[in-house]
C-alpha cells in the first residue's frame, strides 16, 4: 500500500511539473519580439500612404501601414535628435533632463539609474541589440586636450585629432552600459568619429582628420554638414546605411527562435547629408532627398523580409517611426517639386510648430492589431515604453517612464477612454513650450517656430505671422494652425498653462497607481 502511494505520488509529482513546465513554455513562446525602427528626419508627408500629393513612392512602409495600425496623430518628445531618443527609451520627457543634442564626443545623455526599455525586457529574458545611430553619448578615453584647429564664423576652434583619443581603449557610457547585448553603428553620421564601433569598441581606429573639403565625395543635395573630426583611412558616408541595413539582416537571421528578441534599429537616414547610392538615383520625383527617402523605404522592406523568411514575421511586434520633423530643405522641396515632406502641418524639425513633432507611426502585430486600421488618438513616443510593458506583461518600476501611458487598448480594440493620454507637452528647446489636451493646443510664444518661414513659402502656403503674447488652436478643426484663438478662449489658455506648469515643475506627468498626485 506504501509503495502504492509513493508511486501515485511521485505520478502527480511529475505531472505538475509537466504542467508547470508546459505553462511557462507556452508563456515564453508568447512573448512577442520587438522590432522599432526609427527613422531620422523623417516627415510626416515623407510617406506616400499619408500624403495625397506624394512625389515619393515608399512601397514597404505603404505596405506594413497596410497590415498594421497607423497613428495620425503621433508625436515625438522633441523636434531634434538626442532628445526624442533619450525619450523613446526611457518613457521620460526629454526636457526633464536635457533640451539639446548630445555633441561631438559628449558625454552620454543618460544617467546610471535611467531605466531603459531595454532594461525591462531582459527581465522577461528578451536578447537585444542597437544598430544603427547612437547619438546619446559615450564616456571617450582622451590622451590629451584638442589637438586641431579649425575655423569657424572668423573664429579658431580646438577639436579632436585622431591623436586625440586613445582607441585602444572601451568606450563606456554607450548602448551596452544602457542595458543592450549588442551594438554595431558608426555612432551619427555626421559627427566624428567617423569609423565604425562595435560593442564598445572601434572597429578600425581612426588616423585621418576630416571636413567637409577634406571627404573626398560629393552631397547630392544640401550640405554635407559634417562636424570635423577623426575618421578611418577611405571612410566614405555612402556605405553606411547599405553597411547598417546588411548588419540588421545577418542579425535577424542569427537569432534563435526560441528566445524573444529586441531590435532597436535607428536609421542614419533621410538626414542628411542627403546621399542616396546611385541605384536609387531618379526614382522619385523629390529630387535627391526624395530618392533617399525611397532606399530608406526599400531598407526597411530589407528588415521586413529577413524577419519572414527566418520565420518570425507572425511573433514580431514591429515599431516604425521618427524621431522628430523634416529638415529646412523641406521648403525648398515642396517649392520646386511640390513635395510637402511635413504634410499640411506648420514648421519643420526644431519647431514647437506641429511639423517639428508630429511624425509617422506605424505599429505592425499579426493576429493582434487588425490589418489596415487607423487610430486618431493622441499618443507620444514616450508612450512606447510603457505599452511594451504591457505586451509583454511585465511591471514597470514605479520611478520608470513616468511619462509614459500605455496604449495598449488602442491597438488591441478593445474598449477605452479615449483620451489615453491626460496631456502632451510638445518642447524642442527651453523657450517654447506647447501643450496639447484633447482638441486644444496652447503655445506660450507668438510662434511655435525657431526660425522664421521663408517669405517664399509663406506665399505659397498662404501661412500668416501672429503677434499675440501666446497661441491657441483646436487641432482637430485646425490641424495646420491657421487660426489663432488666443483672445477668443481666456479659461482655456489658463486651464492648459496650469496644467503645464504642473508638469514641469513635478518629476512626472502620469498619475502612478492609487495615487491622485503627478
Amino acid at each position: 500500500m506504501k509503495s502504492k502511494l509513493m508511486v501515485i505520488s511521485r505520478i502527480f509529482i511529475l505531472a505538475l511539473l509537466s504542467v508547470l513546465f508546459y505553462c511557462c513554455s507556452k508563456k515564453g513562446s508568447h512573448l512577442p519580439n520587438i522590432v522599432i525602427i526609427y527613422a531620422d528626419d523623417m516627415g510626416y508627408g515623407d510617406l506616400n500612404c499619408q500624403n495625397s500629393n506624394s512625389k515619393i513612392p515608399t512601397v514597404n512602409l505603404d505596405k506594413l501601414a497596410s497590415e498594421g495600425m497607423r497613428f495620425t496623430d503621433a508625436h515625438s518628445s522633441s523636434g531634434i535628435c538626442s532628445p526624442s531618443r533619450f525619450a523613446l527609451l526611457t518613457g521620460t520627457y526629454h526636457w526633464r533632463r536635457q533640451h539639446g543634442i548630445v555633441q561631438s564626443f559628449g558625454a552620454p545623455f543618460f544617467k546610471d539609474s535611467d531605466i531603459t526599455l531595454r532594461q525591462i525586457l531582459k527581465t522577461k529574458g528578451y536578447h537585444t541589440a542597437c544598430i544603427g545611430k547612437w547619438h546619446l553619448g559615450w564616456n571617450w578615453k582622451f590622451k590629451n586636450l584638442p589637438s586641431e584647429e579649425i575655423i569657424r564664423r572668423n573664429d579658431t576652434i580646438k577639436v579632436y585629432g585622431a591623436t586625440d583619443v586613445d582607441w585602444s581603449k572601451s568606450i563606456a557610457g554607450g548602448p551596452l552600459d544602457r542595458g543592450f547585448d549588442y551594438y554595431f553603428g558608426d555612432g551619427t553620421i555626421n559627427f566624428p568619429p567617423y569609423a565604425w564601433i562595435e560593442n564598445n569598441k572601434v572597429v578600425e581606429p581612426p588616423t585621418e582628420f576630416m571636413t567637409g573639403k577634406t571627404l573626398g565625395h560629393k552631397v547630392k543635395e544640401g550640405k554635407w554638414e559634417f562636424r570635423p573630426g577623426p575618421k578611418v583611412k577611405n571612410w566614405n558616408p555612402y556605405e553606411v546605411l547599405p553597411t547598417l541595413a546588411n548588419k540588421t539582416v545577418d542579425w535577424i537571421k542569427a537569432q534563435d527562435k526560441k528566445q524573444p528578441f529586441f531590435l532597436y534599429f535607428a536609421l542614419p537616414s533621410p538626414h542628411a547629408p542627403i546621399i542616396p547610392n546611385d541605384e536609387f538615383d531618379g526614382i522619385s520625383q523629390a529630387g535627391a532627398y526624395g530618392d533617399f527617402m525611397v532606399q530608406t523605404d526599400w531598407v526597411v522592406g530589407q528588415v521586413l523580409k529577413a524577419l519572414k523568411e527566418k520565420g518570425l514575421e507572425e511573433n514580431t511586434l514591429v515599431i516604425f517611426s521618427s524621431d522628430n520633423g523634416t529638415e529646412h530643405y523641406a521648403w525648398e522641396r515642396a517649392e520646386k517639386y511640390g513635395h510637402f515632406s511635413m504634410g499640411n502641418f506648420r514648421g519643420l524639425k526644431r519647431d514647437v510648430w506641429e511639423g517639428g513633432h508630429h511624425v509617422p507611426f506605424i505599429i505592425k502585430w499579426p493576429r493582434q492589431i487588425k490589418a489596415n486600421s487607423t487610430s486618431n488618438e493622441v499618443i507620444s513616443q514616450v508612450d512606447v515604453m510603457a505599452t511594451l510593458a504591457s505586451v509583454t506583461d511585465t511591471e514597470l518600476p514605479e520611478n520608470a517612464a513616468p511619462d509614459s501611458y500605455d496604449f495598449t487598448p488602442v491597438i488591441k480594440g478593445k474598449v477605452y477612454k479615449s483620451p489615453i493620454r491626460e496631456a502632451t507637452i510638445h518642447n524642442t528647446f527651453a523657450s517654447i513650450w506647447g501643450i496639447r489636451k484633447g482638441d486644444w493646443l496652447y503655445i506660450n510664444d507668438s510662434t511655435g517656430g525657431h526660425r522664421a518661414l521663408p517669405e517664399s513659402f509663406k506665399a505659397l502656403t498662404g501661412y500668416i505671422d501672429f503677434d499675440t503674447d501666446g497661441l491657441l488652436f483646436n487641432m482637430v478643426k485646425d490641424p495646420e494652425q491657421r487660426v489663432n484663438l488666443y483672445e477668443e478662449q481666456p479659461s482655456k489658455i489658463e486651464e492648459l498653462r496650469d496644467l503645464m506648469n504642473a508638469y514641469r515643475t513635478t518629476n512626472r506627468s502620469v498619475k502612478l497607481k492609487n495615487s491622485s498626485k503627478y
